[in-house]
């Protein structure tokens, strides 16, 4: 893996993209800075070498459109704040005024960019939009993982244009060896937690990761889809009908790669989908009609502390209850428990996609796991066993 820490950037402008498509407030104030944060290894790296930074990135969806609330300009402090340092920036990322301003750069300073995403040439990967921006730098990095798997100009198809001087930032191979070390290097026994909602959107993670892993913990809402095709009855719980067949057919495929799979035996249940419905517990095979499962019960969770707290790697994907209600977010919570515990222990624990990283955030939970994902559909992918474009693209 080539990455910055092979190369001296001595009085060289390294062209490095960031992913810092940010939250920000109705005043455009960023409300959480951790994608900035994130880049700060990276950019400290490239100046410590005596070398300068020029910081590109998109920010949300203006569709080639030049739309003021999202500029970089809203962002330009919260930057600086983080990287401590005045960050200059320039409200093009192509053409004069953006090569004057690269140029003008001295070692040790940093420009960021405008976004990306004014040019429609950047989502389409266009060819000619790419070259134009690596006109700006003497080297390549990419340090964005949450953007590795979209095939864009920024993203890929500039690598090109820098045969010898393109490279992984740091968090970009952090997130690639915290991939590897789950799905090609894990210390066993291996666990996956899969939860959320459907499964329809994790079938090919399943597929892919079962070689690799010892046991399944499978959680949230998909799991009814299990429950159901092994016969039990769900009342009125979450379930995706079309997928009956394709739940066996997962289970099989586990068996096969002599994976033990732990589906939930006990759930909390409410006759609506309200924080404040009634609810109670129930064994998950045995769901009243008119009631439905939002959280994992108490047997489950003992259960999946009991497995958690034996292994030795450990990749969680999914929420295994509705926690956005605080009556229905005890099983995560405890969930969340028991892999800090076994990280503590001297476990490997990997957290990735969207839902389970809002909840380590939200609960604290992220000092308490070994890694947490900064990319959603890029770690999704990634454990799909797909190459990311931004990924091969350094590799080539």
């Amino acid at each position: 893996m080539k990455t910055i820490n092979d190369f001296n950037f001595k009085d060289k402008k390294a062209l490095v993209r960031v992913d810092f498509n940010v939250p920000q407030d109705d005043q455009l104030k960023v409300t959480d800075n951790t994608r900035i944060t994130a880049v700060k290894p990276t950019v400290e790296k490239i100046l410590n070498d005596g070398g300068s930074v020029i910081l590109m990135t998109h920010l949300g969806r203006p569709k080639g459109e030049v739309k003021d609330e999202f500029s970089l300009k809203h962002i330009v402090d919260e930057v600086s704040s983080v990287l401590g340092q005045e960050v200059k920036f320039v409200d093009e990322c192509i053409g004069e005024k953006a090569e004057k301003a690269a140029a003008d750069l001295q070692p040790g300073e940093i420009l960021l960019l405008e976004n990306l995403r004014f040019h429609h040439e950047e989502e389409k990967g266009d060819a000619g939009f790419a070259e134009q921006l690596s006109k700006l730098g003497d080297a390549f990095v990419n340090d964005a993982f949450g953007t590795a798997h979209r095939a864009h100009a920024s993203t890929a198809v500039i690598a090109q244009y820098f045969e010898s001087t393109k490279f992984f930032g740091l968090l970009m191979a952090k997130e690639l060896q915290a991939i590897d070390k789950v799905l090609r290097k894990g210390e066993r026994p291996v666990t996956a937690i899969l939860g959320g909602s459907k499964v329809s959107t994790k079938i090919t993670i399943i597929e892919n990761i079962l070689p690799a892993i010892d046991n399944l913990i499978i959680g949230g809402g998909m799991a009814f889809t299990f429950i159901k095709a092994l016969g039990g009855k769900i009342g009125n719980s979450l379930v995706e009908e079309e997928k009956l067949p394709l739940a066996l057919e997962i289970l099989g495929k586990a068996k096969e790669n002599q994976v033990k799979v732990y589906l939930p035996s006990d759930v909390i249940i409410a006759e609506a989908f309200n924080n404040d419905a009634e609810r109670k517990e129930a064994d998950i095979y045995a769901i009243p009609e008119g009631w439905m499962g939002l959280d994992a019960g108490p047997k489950s969770r003992d259960q999946f502390n009991d497995v958690l707290l034996n292994s030795r790697t450990i990749l969680w994907n999914g929420p295994i209850g509705v926690f956005e209600m605080s009556n229905f977010a005890a099983g995560t919570i405890a969930l969340g428990d028991s892999i800090a515990e076994s990280t503590k222990l001297g476990a490997f624990s990997l957290v990735g996609g969207g839902d389970s990283v809002a909840f380590v955030k939200q609960f604290g939970y992220g000092e308490k796991v070994s890694y947490v994902s900064t990319g959603g559909g890029a770690m999704l992918e990634s454990l799909e066993g797909l190459e990311l474009p931004g990924v091969a693209a350094i590799n080539k």
